[in-house]
């Protein structure tokens, strides 16, 4: 299982735990999904495109490890609880959910984005972490134990061109704080990881997807304003972006038992101090 993710090194750290991983289909949720199945976890590939969520789930299948797929658009409360129910009645319990799915969608100066390209951004996310804490967390409590990890961003400190994508992920890193108050008692953690610059070569599904079958206009001159926004590489201390799998590192140190006594945290994992 270990070649799921060389980093893994054969760790085990999640053996026989349900592991949710939304957005599980490319980029840091796949590079999540085969990280947490690595470390021995349960993987429940959660994604709203049929076609990536069975190939990541193919790839875990081929490694020995026990994972399904369900599909699910949890932009909806109604779908966020739905995958929970169909986890539930499978596995019986939810161990670990990671809140990986979201993205910017466009890149243009605030004043330039429409109401409802504003009310897209927040769809894409901060409404799905919002709902899949708001589905597990029952299940989580009558457990007296569970991991929640969500995926925040960079960009949440600041940056050009995606004010309401940073809105978003400011958001989850108050729900993250917030909730792990609420929940230590019950003994659930919840903690987030904030991604800088991240690689992504099995991207799919363009950011412009906003459902399957209907792609967003760019904005006008986007492109130059991803370059702009996106800045000097040599900036980042380490002088590159980071790779998925470091992402999904940091997520699987969080989901495990090594980061027991920590909650309410957000890691930067950005390359930079």
């Amino acid at each position: 299982m270990s070649a799921l993710d060389p980093r893994a090194a054969g760790a085990q750290r999640l053996r026989d735990r349900v592991c949710i991983v939304t957005g599980a289909g490319q980029g840091i949720g796949r590079a999540t999904a085969r990280r947490l199945g690595a470390e021995g976890g349960k993987i429940v590939v959660a994604e709203r495109i049929k076609e990536t969520a069975d190939e990541t789930t193919r790839q875990l299948a081929e490694a020995g490890v026990a994972a399904m797929a369900i599909i699910a658009d949890v932009g909806s409360y109604a779908e966020a609880q739905r995958l929970m129910r169909e986890t539930v009645a499978h596995w019986d319990r939810i161990d670990v959910l990671a809140n990986v799915v979201g993205g910017t969608i466009w890149w243009q100066p605030y004043h330039h984005y429409s109401e409802d390209q504003i009310n897209r951004e927040l769809e894409r996310s901060l409404y799905p972490t919002l709902w899949c804490c708001l589905a597990a967390l029952p299940i989580m409590v009558a457990q007296k134990s569970g991991t929640i990890v969500n995926v925040s961003s960079g960009i949440a400190r600041g940056g050009l061109y995606r004010a309401p994508y940073a809105v978003a992920k400011g958001g989850v890193e108050a729900l993250t704080r917030t909730l792990a108050n609420e929940y230590g008692r019950h003994g659930v953690r919840v903690n987030a990881v904030a991604p800088g610059s991240t690689a992504v070569p099995d991207r799919v599904t363009s950011r412009l997807t906003l459902e399957p079958g209907l792609v967003a206009d760019p904005a006008p001159g986007m492109m130059d304003y991803v370059a702009e926004g996106r800045g000097d590489l040599a900036k980042i201390a380490l002088g590159r972006q980071s790779r998925v799998e470091e992402q999904a590192a940091a997520i699987a140190f969080l989901a495990s038992d090594d980061a027991s006594y920590i909650t309410g945290q957000i890691i930067a994992c950005i390359g930079e101090a």
